[in-house]
């Protein structure tokens, strides 16, 4: 096989969960190949750089194999070499995304009745 479209290839190296997902995120523009928007039925080629949005993650990714069908995840890691500026930057936003975090609690239990009216009504404050 020397290639394969964009959304199967995205599928198999398990970027995206269902194919349908995969071509959903190149139609709206959360694939770059080689630096330009793509369509799904592009035909991805060993060497093609790819660059995908996954939620708050950007990888970087270099294709290093093609296959339309999905196995398991060490197969699929094969499939693509992420550069290590890419994974560099998505550990530095984990990172800053945690520090982020790390101040707020959950509550222990849901608010009673004088609570949630006193939310209710910030809401209104709020709208005005």
């Amino acid at each position: 096989m020397d290639a394969v479209r964009l959304d199967i290839w995205l599928w198999a190296a398990r970027f995206f969960k269902t194919r349908s997902v995969a071509k959903h995120a190149v139609e709206t523009g959360k694939v770059d190949a080689g630096g330009q928007r793509a369509k799904s039925s592009r035909a991805v080629r060993v060497g093609d750089i790819l660059a995908i949005t996954r939620g708050d993650e950007i990888y970087e990714v270099e294709v290093r194999g093609v296959s339309d069908q999905r196995g398991p995840a060490p197969v699929a890691q094969a499939l693509y070499l992420e550069s290590e500026a890419s994974r560099q930057k998505r550990d530095a936003a984990l990172a800053l995304r945690r520090a982020e975090r790390t101040g707020y609690q959950a509550p222990h239990s849901k608010p009673d009745k004088r609570a949630r009216r006193l939310i209710r009504a910030l809401g209104d404050i709020d709208a005005m």
